[in-house]
């Protein structure tokens, strides 16, 4: 008997570089899953053709269409729910989740951050990366962790640590640190589905196979 797929719904609000890693890595065959669903919450995202682009469902849900934040992240439940969703994936998704959406997939929903949490908490993107330059820190990384009700608070799963040279520029660190990101993203999702991720007292213990 065939081993179910796991079933991952991606939400983002950018480019979604680091859903292609996503989606080579199934393709391949390094993971057993298929993103049934992206959905974005900014119409020229481009993170929705890249989806298009995959033959993966795109999805543009507009919050002005909600009179409250907790009523737009109930629509977007209904949709997972719809599509059996498992795994939830933030990649580079503007939003906070509303504690509703927390609850309903918690520790299932997971986000990678471009720096060694706790450090730079809260920061985006080319913000962060500058800086960390500005600040001359030698040792930066990445970070995948599950959702809480805080921001970038939730428990670590996996980190990665990239080495910053004298020259580097936030674009160059952010490119290196983006590697790092394809590879913990995907790991993680591996140790998610073979059912080695589990959270006591806030922190992830890595379960043997």
């Amino acid at each position: 008997m065939d081993k179910k797929k796991l079933k991952i719904a991606v939400l983002g609000s950018t480019k979604g570089t680091n859903l292609e890693a996503v989606f080579n890595a199934i393709q391949k065959g390094e993971i057993d899953a298929e993103i049934v669903t992206v959905i974005s919450d900014k119409k020229n995202a481009y993170i929705l053709e890249r989806a298009k682009g995959y033959g993966i469902s795109a999805l543009f849900v507009n919050p002005k269409n909600f009179s409250k934040r907790e009523d737009y992240d109930k629509n977007i439940i209904e949709k997972l729910k719809h599509e059996q969703v498992e795994l939830v994936i933030l990649i580079g998704y503007m939003r906070i989740l509303c504690p509703c959406f927390i609850e309903q997939y918690k520790n299932r929903i997971i986000n990678i951050h471009p720096s060694l949490l706790p450090a730079f908490a809260g920061g985006m993107d080319l913000d962060v990366h500058k800086e960390v330059i500005e600040r001359g820190i030698k040792v930066t990384g990445c970070t995948l962790h599950f959702v809480d009700n805080g921001t970038d608070t939730g428990p670590i799963i996996l980190q990665k640590a990239v080495e910053i040279s004298e020259d580097d520029t936030p674009q160059s660190l952010k490119e290196k640190v983006q590697k790092g990101e394809q590879e913990i993203i995907i790991k993680g999702i591996k140790l998610f589905q073979k059912g080695q991720l589990t959270v006591e007292n806030g922190k992830v213990k890595i379960l043997p196979q």
